[in-house]
């Protein structure tokens, strides 16, 4: 049996530093749960019931679960037959070309860099709330973001200088990757058992507390015409928001060439880790819904504030502040670990300086790329909130899971007989209904994130003019159609 290596790609002729295979399949499910559970749960959830869905919130996270179970199942074939980091961009690349290759990596930067950021400063409120419950008050000019605002129109100034906690947690974060993907893996297992622990938690002393009376009407009437304001169509607008609780089980493949046995773990950490979070989420809806009145929950806690409606589970609050503190840091670490490595793909491809390709000698990690990503990471939490892009980082997620379901099928089509360890199962149908679900959510969201989304990209377009396509090598992977 052939290394795993020797069948990702030929031997160069000079030896390059390779990233280091050491994650096995539950260390993937791993970081597929610890970038999945997070800000979606901890504080959209709220949200999404109290302006949008009421309690067929439930409905919405099926809705978006659905979406992400069609595309993870494309995503697990792709996995299986490239081994190599990158996602979605590498998919694009070995189907679509360069120019498709790079708009898919430029607009997941919205997915992990932008949003690495938007939930570390989220992370800084949960922060600020547990250190309050000990009596430690934090300067607020030292906690916020000193910039504000719903989009780019009502951008302003808030007083404050910087949101300090947010910038520690990143640099922290990112000095783990650089030490090494092994010792980060250890680091974040430990962060995801803190936090389905205290998930389960939730469930097990909450379940007895629900109140049936809270499910009705379980579809709220839409209210003056609006569209997503209750009614149908605020199932599917709540579903746009929650489909935030299901972005990261990409992560995994984006791990492929650091797993042992990336063609039989990747799949399965994918579907693995889908599989337990629609499950914990299930329930937590339930209790979310069912220990408090639907209409109050658009609060930055909304877990913390049902769970605190039950005086006979006051004693739970604070520890699920520190499931949140875990939920969300998890998030920032596998949102920063997947963006280093997407731009890790994208320079040994030429769209990017060397520098991001760069591996550390001893470390085996992009240690330049990493850097750089932090830093700049960090200084977005520093002056920004996540409420002025967090509708472009779901819109910019969901068009890499079209591109992923249209590729597969290109691949069917193009290369038939290629080998794969994992066949999306009825894929003619499976696809097209990951696009079709996917699709549904990107025009449930506002007309504003398709304005930033198109100035985004134009961006992206002229930096691809600029040096991308003078730099891009063509496609090196090789799909084989059969023996």
């Amino acid at each position: 049996m052939p290394d795993i290596d020797d069948l990702a790609e030929p031997e160069p002729i000079i030896a390059e530093l390779k990233l280091k295979r050491a994650l096995g399949p539950l260390n993937l499910i791993s970081i597929g749960v610890g970038s999945i559970i997070g800000a979606g749960i901890f504080v959209y959830a709220g949200t999404a019931a109290a302006e949008h869905a009421g309690p067929a919130v439930m409905v919405s996270f099926l809705i978006a679960g659905i979406g992400c179970l069609f595309a993870g199942l494309c995503y697990a074939e792709f996995a299986s037959m490239i081994p190599e980091s990158g996602s979605s961009y590498t998919y694009a690349y070995a189907t679509m070309g360069r120019f498709m290759a790079w708009f898919i990596g430029w607009n997941m930067v919205l997915e992990y860099g932008v949003s690495a950021s938007g939930v570390a400063a989220g992370w800084s409120g949960y922060f600020i709330s547990f250190l309050d419950r000990f009596g430690i008050k934090f300067p607020a000019a030292f906690a916020n973001a000193p910039i504000e605002g719903h989009g780019i129109h009502d951008l302003h100034f808030t007083g404050a200088i910087i949101n300090l906690p947010a910038v520690v947690l990143i640099l922290m974060l990112t000095t783990f990757l650089v030490v090494g993907v092994k010792e980060s893996a250890r680091f974040n297992n430990l962060m995801v058992l803190v936090k389905v622990g205290i998930v389960l938690l939730i469930i097990f002393f909450g379940l007895p507390y629900v109140v049936p009376s809270h499910f009705t009407p379980f579809v709220p009437p839409r209210v003056d015409n609006v569209y997503g304001h209750f009614g149908y169509t605020g199932i599917l607008q709540g579903a746009a928001i929650v489909f935030f609780a299901f972005i990261g089980f990409e992560a995994v493949s984006v791990a492929a060439q650091e797993a042992k046995n990336p063609k039989r773990d990747v799949p399965f950490g994918i579907l693995g880790s889908l599989a337990v979070c629609s499950l914990l989420y299930i329930f937590v809806a339930v209790v979310l819904i069912g220990v408090a009145d639907w209409r109050t929950l658009d609060v930055p806690d909304p877990m913390s504030f049902a769970i605190s409606k039950i005086p006979q589970l006051n004693w739970l609050v604070q520890w699920v502040n520190v499931g949140a503190l875990a939920g969300l840091g998890t998030v920032v670490f596998v949102s920063l670990y997947a963006q280093t490595r997407i731009f890790y793909s994208m320079a040994r491809d030429g769209f990017l300086p060397p520098a991001f390709s760069a591996v550390h000698p001893r470390f085996h990690t992009p240690h330049r790329g990493t850097i750089i990503i932090g830093l700049a990471a960090a200084l977005l939490a520093a002056l920004f909130p996540f409420d002025v892009l967090a509708d472009l980082v779901s819109i910019g997620t969901l068009l890499a899971f079209v591109a992923v379901c249209v590729g597969i099928m290109i691949l069917r089509v193009t290369t038939p007989k290629a080998e794969r360890k994992f066949r999306t199962p009825f894929v003619w149908f499976t696809a097209p209904a990951g696009i079709f679900v996917c699709g549904v959510m990107m025009y449930s969201l506002a007309d504003g994130t398709w304005v930033r989304l198109g100035v985004w990209t134009a961006l992206g377009i002229i930096i691809y003019l600029v040096y991308g396509i003078w730099h891009a090598a063509p496609w090196k992977w090789k799909v084989s159609n059969g023996p």
